[in-house]
C-alpha cells in the first residue's frame, strides 16, 4: 500500500523513485509502527496517512528547495525522522545529521537508519544549546524543520545551525504564510532574507507551505538565547 502511494506520487511530479527506495519507506513503516507501542513517536498509524503525511509531507521539499549534491542537511527537532530520513532515502548523497532532545527518539532513529542502511550522524541535545555549540554553529548547508513552533522562535532555533549562504526551509501547515510575516523581524535580526514561500496540497487535500530563508549574514553571538525567552519574547 505504502508503495503504490509513493509511487503515484512521485509519477506525478515527476520524481524518480526506485523498488530499493520503496521497501526501504515499507520497512521505516514497519519499525516506526513497531517502536511506537514502546514510546510516543506518532498519532498517524495508518498506513495511507503514514504514506501522505509524513512520506510525501517530508518529500515534497525536494520538489520545493534546491538542496545541492552532497549538502550537510540538519534536521532540527526531527522526532521520529520527519522530514531527515525520507529525504535521505531520496538523496543519498546529502550528508544527514538528525537532531532531537529525546534521546529515546534518537535509538530509534539508529536502528531505522542501520535497517534500512542509510548514513546519518544523531545528536542528542536541545535546539537551542545545539546551536551556541561551536560543533554545529553555521557549519550546515541546509537546515530543516518540521516542528510545530511558530516561526519567529523557529528560526532563532535553526537559524544558528546555518552557514553564510545556506538555507533554513521551514515545513508549514496552511497558516504558514501568516507566520513568515510575523517572522519577518527575526530572520532580518539573525541574518536572513526570504528567498521563497510556496504553497502546495498533499494527496489527502491538506495545505502545507515551504518557507525557504537565505543566510546572507553571520548570526549575532548572543542568537540562540534559553527556550524561556525564545518563547516568551520572540524577535
Amino acid at each position: 500500500m505504502i508503495s503504490e502511494i509513493l509511487e503515484k506520487w512521485c509519477a506525478e511530479n515527476n520524481i524518480l523513485i526506485s523498488d530499493t527506495q520503496k521497501q526501504k519507506f515499507e520497512t521505516y513503516a514497519k519499525l516506526l509502527l513497531e517502536w511506537n507501542e514502546k514510546i510516543n513517536l506518532t498519532a498517524i498509524t495508518e498506513d495511507t496517512e503514514v504514506a501522505v503525511k509524513h512520506f510525501i509531507d517530508s518529500i515534497t521539499l525536494l520538489k520545493y528547495a534546491d538542496i545541492k549534491e552532497n549538502a550537510s542537511v540538519i534536521d532540527i527537532g526531527t522526532g521520529a525522522g520527519f522530514p531527515g530520513i525520507p529525504l535521505k532515502i531520496m538523496r543519498d548523497d546529502i550528508n544527514l545529521t538528525l537532531l532531537d532532545s529525546l534521546n529515546k527518539r534518537l535509538v530509534f532513529l539508529d536502528e531505522v537508519c542501520n535497517t534500512i542502511d542509510i548514513k546519518a550522524q544523531t545528536v542528542h541535545s536541545r535546539a537551542e544549546e545545539g546551536g551556541q555549540n561551536p560543533k554545529f554553529r553555521e557549519k550546515y548547508d541546509v537546515a530543516v524543520s518540521r516542528a510545530v513552533a511558530n516561526l519567529p522562535a523557529l528560526c532563532e532555533y535553526c537559524m544558528p545551525y546555518v552557514k553564510v549562504g545556506g538555507v533554513f526551509v521551514s515545513m508549514k501547515g496552511s497558516d504558514g504564510e501568516n507566520e513568515l510575516e510575523n517572522a519577518k523581524n527575526a530572520i532580518s535580526v539573525l541574518g536572513g532574507k526570504i528567498e521563497n514561500c510556496e504553497k502546495l496540497t498533499l494527496p489527502d487535500g491538506s495545505t502545507r507551505t515551504i518557507i525557504t530563508i537565505k543566510k546572507i549574514n553571520p548570526i549575532p553571538q548572543k542568537y540562540p538565547r534559553r527556550s524561556v525567552k525564545i518563547n516568551k519574547q520572540p524577535l
